[in-house]
């Protein structure tokens, strides 16, 4: 099933997409049909699916990653939060702000939560989810090393693209994620290079902090961030889950990106 969030003349709803037609449902949690007509998708609005309390992000959580930054991979979990107010839909444009002159691209695929969970087992975690999208954890690299934490650069409006639609019947153990700027490949990876799988993430975020319905989980980046610079168009697509697009502009004139090291 895909569950979306779209906007016409008429307000926001959620719906279920079928074809070219998005079927009103009650909300994000109870796909029920309302019983009001089929909405073509041509004439909608597709939003964020989903505006999260929070963001709970992983770091450095794909091998290949670790390999081309020459990291060792972590014991546990390095997890970072987003705001809610980072979170910007499809076609929706990404915004280097002026205080950053480096921000890079990341495809992650995101987990939604579905049910509240708090100290969640493993083989347990799927009960909680509703299904996954796809994200870009758009960073400002220079900000990051600069500060030497992660809130300032990963928080800036703009700077949590989510969508298309929720999925809820893949299986994520073994999907293919790459990112395209300007039509070229930049990412390219599989789920299964994971150090940590989608159950060990919300089970061990679920004790530290618990997950609302909403919330998202965002699973790491592969191998080969780059930047974004104002004019691009940049593409996340993760097998059976959907393909995200997003333009960048500036804040000003004056943004420009250049190279650094990442996480």
């Amino acid at each position: 099933m895909l569950i979306g969030r779209f906007a016409n003349a008429r307000g926001e709803f959620y719906g279920v997409v079928e074809g070219d037609a998005a079927y009103p449902v009650r909300d994000l949690f109870r796909p029920e049909r309302t019983g009001d007509p089929p909405v073509p998708l041509g004439t909608l609005t597709v939003r964020a699916p989903v505006v999260p309390s929070k963001a709970v992000c992983v770091g450095l959580n794909y091998r290949d990653h670790a390999r081309e930054l020459g990291l060792p991979v972590p014991d546990e979990p390095v997890l970072f939060l987003k705001p809610p107010t980072a979170v910007i839909g499809p076609g929706e444009a990404v915004v280097c702000p002026a205080a950053s002159s480096r921000v890079d691209y990341e495809a992650e695929l995101a987990v939604v939560i579905g049910r509240t969970a708090r100290r969640v087992r493993p083989h347990d975690a799927h009960h909680f989810i509703l299904g996954y999208c796809c994200a870009n954890d758009v960073t400002a690299r220079d900000l990051q090393r600069k500060d030497g934490q992660w809130t300032r650069a990963k928080s800036f409006d703009t700077f949590l693209p989510l969508g298309p639609y929720v999925v809820t019947d893949v299986d994520p153990a073994d999907l293919e994620v790459s990112l395209f700027l300007n039509g070229e490949r930049k990412q390219h990876s599989r789920t299964r290079e994971l150090i940590f799988d989608v159950p060990t993430l919300v089970s061990f975020i679920s004790h530290i902090m618990t997950l609302h319905p909403g919330d998202v989980v965002l699973t790491g980046t592969p191998a080969g961030v780059g930047p974004l610079r104002p004019g691009d168009m940049v593409e996340v697509v993760i097998e059976g889950v959907g393909r995200l697009v997003n333009p960048v502009v500036a804040e000003n004139p004056g943004c420009e990106c250049g190279p650094s090291r990442v996480l």
